[in-house]
């Protein structure tokens, strides 16, 4: 449901553009609000921590954390109900704020809890994993979202009534799925123990330039999934129409499915290499027929048919899996020099995206989900190693950077009104440098 809900602002972005006749900036709103609750709720929970000397997640217990979380996301999705009855951009942006509060505590939570769920030396496999799930839900929730606000809460045209109801949907499972943690019998996790005040988490030169690298490697990501769309749109690059240049979107987010499925076998300490590449390969090949299958399903005046692409369709992409197959081989399971093959991979295609035409500069941005895939797990188990006590402080910063999916799509979007949207594809790139930079030097742990 997390990577559910984040990806659906992708389908907001363009269902809201013909609802309320938006600009590029003020779609690019949507993320502003939903990215800019990671930076704000996050920097207060950072101030409250070293105020206090305690650490609010360590007090009450990770399992308590994340039920409250998920309740607060219920809570905001169901705020779009009002806000659809409202016809009101600004309330709509304001449900999606407290949505975002929810994921924001998920977030902190979440990820520092996947870490101490075992040995520290296999804790990035264990965040991939958990990211394939989280990728489950952005390659499915593109079409579940288009199928419901195009198809079952309208007669064919997006309404404000349409995303309300949608969102009362979702609302419902986040707090069934609270439900369910709650009873669940997993461990809490909680730490009276007190935490210095003040800064000193800040004097872990890895941590602070980790910081920056999720501010970029989110806001790339987001900055591509965000105007992916509104790119293949073109006429001299798919020329799609909106609702079936969505449905892309899966393969986008479905590469990241793929990618961070096979980083949690390469990085895992329980597996032989020859059952690693084997294994990763039979992987990548079952998600992308899952992505082939579900892609297919066309609901047109109440029936259901299949629309299968044809193999000379495809077959960019499939290379584009064999390509992420061998860079999982050269990066041998190491985080940072795997971040760092995997950015580089994603510094051409994006630069084939940018200059090219047609069907090549279509799977290279639509590729690029694949080489995202390992961004954040590698990026977030490197940036916190070795924080000890300070951890959840130094995870609720990471999540603040996460600030960068309001920043950089806001950026890009003011270059595709000046300039358009195929060069705007410069800002994800600069991100990819930066990405590169970390994996070579910024990772290593250094006193400041």
């Amino acid at each position: 449901m997390w990577g559910f809900i984040t990806v659906m602002n992708d389908v907001l972005i363009n269902t809201f553009k013909g609802i309320f006749n938006l600009t590029s900036v003020q779609q690019s709103f949507i993320q502003l609000a939903f990215f800019g609750a990671f930076f704000i709720v996050s920097l207060i929970y950072f101030l409250i921590s070293t105020s206090s000397g305690r650490d609010p997640i360590n007090r009450i217990g990770y399992k308590n954390g994340m039920v409250i979380s998920l309740i607060v996301c219920g809570l905001g999705c169901l705020a779009f109900y009002p806000a659809a009855q409202m016809e009101s951009y600004g309330a709509f942006l304001t449900a999606l704020f407290i949505l975002a509060t929810g994921v924001t505590f998920l977030q902190i939570c979440a990820n520092p809890y996947a870490t101490i769920l075992g040995p520290e030396n296999s804790a990035s496999s264990r965040l991939n994993l958990a990211q394939g799930f989280n990728s489950l839900g952005t390659t499915i929730g593109p079409l579940v979202g288009t199928i419901l606000i195009y198809k079952i809460f309208s007669s064919g045209e997006q309404t404000p009534e349409s995303v309300g109801k949608t969102y009362v949907f979702y609302g419902m499972a986040f707090i069934l799925i609270a439900i369910f943690v709650w009873f669940s019998k997993m461990p809490a996790f909680s730490n009276e123990e007190k935490i210095e005040s003040g800064s000193g988490v800040f004097k872990h030169r890895h941590l602070v330039l980790g910081i920056f690298a999720i501010f970029f490697y989110v806001g790339s990501e987001v900055s591509v999934g965000s105007w992916i769309v509104k790119f293949i749109m073109q006429e001299d690059i798919a020329g799609l129409e909106e609702a079936n240049a969505s449905y892309y979107l899966s393969y986008f987010w479905g590469g990241l499915m793929i990618g961070r499925l096979m980083a949690s076998i390469s990085l895992s300490q329980g597996l032989s290499e020859m059952k690693k590449l084997i294994y990763m390969p039979l992987i990548s090949l079952a998600v992308f027929f899952f992505i082939f299958f579900v892609t297919s399903i066309k609901i047109e005046n109440g029936s259901v048919h299949f629309e299968f692409l044809g193999f000379n369709q495809i077959a960019l992409f499939l290379l584009f899996l064999l390509i992420n197959y061998l860079a999982f081989i050269f990066g041998k399971g190491n985080p940072s020099s795997s971040l760092v093959i995997f950015s580089s991979i994603n510094l051409v295609l994006l630069s084939i995206a940018i200059f090219a035409k047609g069907e090549l500069a279509f799977w290279s941005i639509i590729g690029t989900g694949l080489f995202f895939s390992i961004g954040w797990s590698n990026i977030f188990s490197l940036a916190i190693k070795d924080l000890g006590k300070l951890t959840s402080q130094g995870s609720s910063l990471l999540v603040m950077a996460i600030v960068g999916g309001a920043a950089l799509p806001n950026i890009q979007s003011q270059i595709i009104d000046a300039q358009g949207v195929q060069i705007s594809f410069i800002i994800p790139l600069i991100g990819m440098l930066y990405l590169i930079f970390y994996g070579l030097k910024g990772y290593k742990i250094k006193q400041i």
